[in-house]
């Protein structure tokens, strides 16, 4: 049997769902729809010389990579691959293939340094060592089991607070876009990000297909929005994509009160399991999951590999 890698054929339903089922069935702790694959690649800037990659076998998709450059930060040069094999395709060389296809990829593309992520399990972490990739942090995937689980009860937002969603900010979200930039920046990563653009903001963000706007909490300070919890939903799951508060507003439990308001309203909508993820340095955003019943139910190590 002959492994092949080619790429991604997004104008192909049927290649686009390959992709997304063998995807799903190695990381199954992140929503991830057919919609979203092709979303992703028709609004990721030229720039970002980014691609989809299938390993293939037989006809069948057995492996997948998302390889690019990381555009949106200041520092050139850094890059990602982040390989994935069906769990019950492994040992036929598709993971090999797939990272020196990408690595030789973006050192053509002027790569310097390229940061990917693996699940925390002996196997994967020793993959990672023989193709050159250092250990990192490490981040955490959680659950919670909505049809089963007693959500800590909602309580009342102190003055000056207020809770909306962020369907409210349908006409102009501008607001949400700089409430978004300001957390991201401080987010725990190996990357510094920068979002300036408003309009790629608008086509990759604001219109992503998984975006659950009626049950993404917004907390509003004096009008303000402040503090907020990302819904993501995928028709029968719910994920928290993103919850932060800016940073004059820290330490007053805002995230605390979206991330429970939304929770609520995804349990009201008939959801039954929610999703999460935290990198294991945040103790604030880990303690408040914990708080709210999530538990914890795969990791993954970011590494590092650096070229020339």
């Amino acid at each position: 049997m002959t492994v092949l890698v080619r790429d991604l054929r997004s104008d192909d339903p049927a290649d686009v769902a390959a992709f997304t089922h063998a995807r799903h069935r190695a990381l199954p702790f992140i929503l991830w729809t057919p919609e979203a694959v092709v979303h992703r690649l028709a609004h990721t800037p030229p720039r970002a010389r980014s691609r989809c990659l299938v390993a293939e076998e037989d006809g069948e998709v057995i492996g997948t990579a998302q390889v690019g450059l990381v555009h949106d930060s200041p520092e050139p040069g850094q890059a990602f691959l982040n390989v994935y094999v069906h769990p019950e395709r492994l040992r036929r060389g598709a993971g090999g293939l797939l990272v020196r296809t990408a690595e030789e990829y973006l050192a053509c593309e002027g790569a310097t340094k390229l940061y990917a992520w693996a699940l925390d399990g002996p196997a994967n972490l020793a993959f990672a060592e023989r193709h050159g990739y250092r250990r990192r942090r490490a981040a955490h995937f959680l659950r919670l089991d909505l049809s089963h689980a007693t959500l800590p009860p909602l309580w009342s937002p102190p003055p000056g607070v207020e809770l909306r969603t962020a369907a409210d900010f349908t006409d102009d979200p501008r607001p949400m876009f700089e409430l978004d930039a300001e957390t991201v920046a401080d987010e725990p990563s190996d990357v510094d990000i920068e979002f300036t653009n408003y309009e790629a903001w608008l086509a990759a963000t604001w219109r992503h297909p998984l975006l659950n706007r009626e049950l993404t909490t917004v907390a509003l300070v004096d009008g303000r929005p402040a503090a907020f919890s990302v819904a993501y939903t995928d028709g029968t799951r719910y994920s928290t994509a993103m919850t932060g508060t800016v940073r004059d507003q820290r330490g007053r439990g805002l995230a605390k009160l979206a991330k429970t308001d939304s929770l609520h309203r995804a349990r009201a909508a008939g959801y039954t399991e929610a999703l999460t993820g935290n990198d294991t340095d945040n103790g604030p955003m880990l303690a408040i999951n914990k708080w709210l019943g999530y538990e914890i139910c795969a990791t993954e190590v970011r590494h590092v590999r650096e070229l020339g």
